[in-house]
């Protein structure tokens, strides 16, 4: 990982020295650099570098995470060195020039699938939630926003290492504020440089695939003088389109002749003459296609798909890549347990006896019946869960999840259920005879400011 940190910064090296010699490096400073990669260069200086200390200082995997999302940085101001050198290329181009950052971010998303054992793993979580804030590069017209989105996935895990770690290990509190300040500061520098979208050059060549800085010169060695500048561009270009215009001028000013040599079209030619020439296929043809930016480039080969677990490891029961699963019992249980439940689809679990606490994190269609928790019941990046109490829970958690049915039983009526960034969620009450009566979550909300604080209070959707 060091040695593909230390190549990146040599080719970051190599950039800037091309910036410095060609002078077309856009809006450029008396140093040759552009305004917006100096910006840039001060982000990393601040608070990209506090956290890589901090990280360094918590050691483990979170050094280790970090970097990988120093490496990511780097290789998206290399992407802005090439912008402030060259104007906007095509699609299919710019999704490769993508291709670095986009391998960053897959490689740091995979470094936390790879450790769910792990003790930080709410560290890794809140990096791998939010490190696809990179891609804002990509993402026109709105690319400061974007980021604030993938900050606030990130705030769901911080939150619970501010919770863990606040009266206990300040580092871990100094960790959070460093990562945290890193993407609004992004935010503020999209703000000023790249309102829109990422700000290509508007002189210099058209960046292609292959945009890349010379080899470097060797260590100690002065690098060598600018080369010539570019050979004006061949005058037979502009003389060929002088005349182009002289003889489209010359058409027009034909007056009604223009027309004489065009065919003339009869009726068994015509379509709403002749019905029989709108069965005849050919084809058809479509108005431009409206401007999409590019994403981020995916791994063309996705990784193999993991088989189903279900085990203790230490204290924590996991059950994870269950599919069409309908038997799914954890009946030894200890207080001191927890479960961890990830990436499970159309299946059912019953956890018996009294547990420490649950998680539901990315599966769909999951029925969870479970006797008694201590502490919390989470539920993350869900679809269509339905979760049933048997006993009692204090606390029901429900985050970025799009339909969730939860049923209460009569000793857990007291139970606080608390959602953010979640849709279609239903509570369920045990009414006489066995049966449920449903009461559905507020999704919609009003805020106003009442002269001393904003009050937010629940908004009756009409009709």
């Amino acid at each position: 990982m060091e040695r593909l940190v230390e190549r990146l910064e040599k080719a970051v090296e190599r950039l800037e020295t091309v910036c410095q010699g060609s002078g077309r490096c856009g809006e450029a400073s008396a140093k040759g650099v552009a305004q917006y990669v100096q910006a840039f260069d001060a982000l990393l200086a601040g608070p990209v570098a506090e956290y890589i200390k901090i990280s360094k200082e918590v050691g483990g995997d979170v050094q280790k995470h970090a970097e990988m999302v120093h490496a990511g940085l780097m290789s998206e101001r290399a992407l802005l060195v090439v912008a402030s050198q060259h104007q906007q290329p095509a699609e299919n181009a710019f999704s490769e020039l993508l291709k670095p950052i986009s391998e960053q971010i897959q490689a740091v998303q995979n470094f936390r699938e790879k450790n769910r054992g792990s003790k930080l793993f709410n560290h890794l979580s809140a990096v791998s939630e939010s490190i696809p804030a990179l891609g804002w590069v990509a993402m026109a017209p709105k690319p400061g926003p974007y980021v604030k989105e993938m900050t606030d996935a990130a705030m769901f895990y911080t939150n619970r290492i501010l919770k863990e770690y606040k009266d206990v290990d300040k580092k871990q509190v100094d960790w959070v504020k460093a990562y945290l300040s890193i993407w609004t500061e992004l935010q503020a520098y999209i703000k000023e440089y790249h309102t829109t979208g990422l700000t290509w050059s508007k002189t210099g060549p058209v960046a292609t695939e292959g945009a890349k800085a010379p080899p470097a010169p060797p260590a100690g060695v002065a690098p060598p003088p600018p080369g010539p500048p570019p050979p004006p561009a061949p005058m037979s270009s502009s003389t060929d389109d002088s005349a182009s215009r002289s003889a489209l001028f010359a058409q027009i000013n034909r007056g009604e002749g223009i027309t004489s040599g065009l065919r003339h079209v009869s009726d068994d030619m015509k379509t709403h003459k002749n019905p029989a020439l709108k069965n005849q296929g050919g084809p058809v043809r479509s108005g431009p296609k409206p401007f999409t930016a590019p994403k981020p480039a995916c791994n063309a080969n996705p990784s193999p798909k993991a088989p189903p677990l279900l085990e203790l490891e230490g204290k924590k029961w996991r059950v994870e890549n269950q599919e069409n699963a309908t038997n799914l019992v954890i009946s030894d249980t200890e207080l001191k347990q927890v479960a961890y439940v990830f990436k499970c689809t159309n299946s059912t679990l019953q956890i018996k006896g009294k547990i420490n606490s649950i998680t539901l994190d990315n599966c769909k269609k999951l029925g969870l019946v479970f006797d008694d928790v201590v502490g919390i019941v989470e539920i993350i990046n869900s679809r269509d869960v339905k979760v049933q109490v048997m006993g009692k829970v204090p606390t029901i958690s429900i985050n970025k999840t799009d339909g969730c049915h939860v049923y209460l039983s009569k000793s857990s009526l007291d139970c606080e259920i608390v959602s953010a960034k979640s849709s279609e969620m239903n509570v369920l009450i045990p009414a006489e005879g066995g049966d449920f009566t449903e009461f559905p979550v507020p999704e919609q909300f009003k805020t106003v400011w009442n002269g001393q604080k904003l009050v937010t209070t629940v908004t009756e959707i009409a009709g």
